[in-house]
């Protein structure tokens, strides 16, 4: 079922959800590939209902030009959905998400802990809040009991847990693992900006990666950063914007393995002019 409108979406989970139904709900951005239907699959698998919404959102987007040059193609979403069994596509207009248009609505501000503030909330100021709008708009829509959200975007996961803690909302939140491409890269729609020369080139992020969970064991967190970083950088297209070594429950930088239990690698890396993420789980 194609779904437009606010109204017509809340309808149709109001009915299910006055029948007892589960409803699984998978955000997405479109430009949808497997790592998306990873989730989907797995939403249908645990659910009795499954909703997933294809909408670029503007209010995250720090640059225009990043907004206008992001990949759409509504028609391969739709087919790749209807392979998945997905029961509901919700295909909204911005108006349908912000009544009052982008610069007419009327702002929340998130209480979204540091795990906003650093990384990607460093490099995009207001980022997250935008996430926190359009997640928090979309689940008062599905009121879903379960969403889907791929480990790629780490530390997206780690504030939306955040967004749900502080603004009481009754869902359950399911990190799945990465997809990647059969040489390593992290799929993504961003993947499907990269020319010939920068795919070839894009696996190594997470070969640098995987390679320093090795070299960790005998080394620093510092000699560990430096390691990824300079190689990084030493290759062709390739420029690291930042890799952050963490607490993978706060996102705050470690200077040691043994400062916590759980240590994730972050990394973005712009390949050419896309911007790609990545991250590795140390411990």
């Amino acid at each position: 079922m194609i779904i437009r409108t606010a109204a017509e979406l809340e309808n149709f989970v109001g009915h299910q959800r006055q029948n007892g139904k589960s409803i699984g709900f998978v955000p997405t951005m479109g430009a949808l590939h497997a790592g998306h239907i990873s989730l989907v699959e797995q939403s249908v698998n645990e659910n009795d209902f499954t909703v997933v919404s294809v909408f670029v959102n503007p209010t995250q987007f720090n640059n225009p030009t990043d907004l206008a040059t992001y990949p759409r193609d509504e028609e391969a979403d739709i087919r790749l959905l209807a392979k998945a069994h997905a029961d509901a596509v919700f295909l909204p207009a911005v108006e349908e998400i912000y009544p009052g248009g982008v610069e007419g609505r009327n702002r929340h501000e998130f209480q979204l802990g540091t795990a906003a503030e650093v990384m990607e909330g460093k490099f995009r100021p207001g980022h997250f809040q935008g996430v926190a709008e359009v997640v928090s708009r979309l689940f008062a829509l599905v009121r879903p009991t379960r969403a889907y959200f791929g480990e790629k975007d780490f530390q997206q996961i780690a504030v939306i847990k955040n967004m749900v803690a502080s603004e009481g909302i009754d869902v359950e939140i399911i990190a799945c693992p990465i997809k990647r491409a059969d040489d390593g890269l992290a799929l993504s729609s961003r993947n499907a900006l990269l020319t010939p020369e920068q795919r070839a080139v894009a696996p190594e992020i997470h070969k640098a990666l995987a390679d320093s969970v090795e070299y960790a064991r005998q080394h620093s967190v510092r000699a560990t950063h430096d390691t990824v970083v300079e190689h990084l950088d030493a290759l062709p297209f390739l420029n690291v914007e930042y890799f952050e070594i963490v607490d993978a429950r706060t996102l705050l930088p470690v200077e040691e393995w043994d400062e916590s239990p759980s240590v994730v690698g972050c990394i973005t890396v712009y390949c050419g002019n896309v911007r790609l993420i990545d991250n590795i789980r140390y411990k």
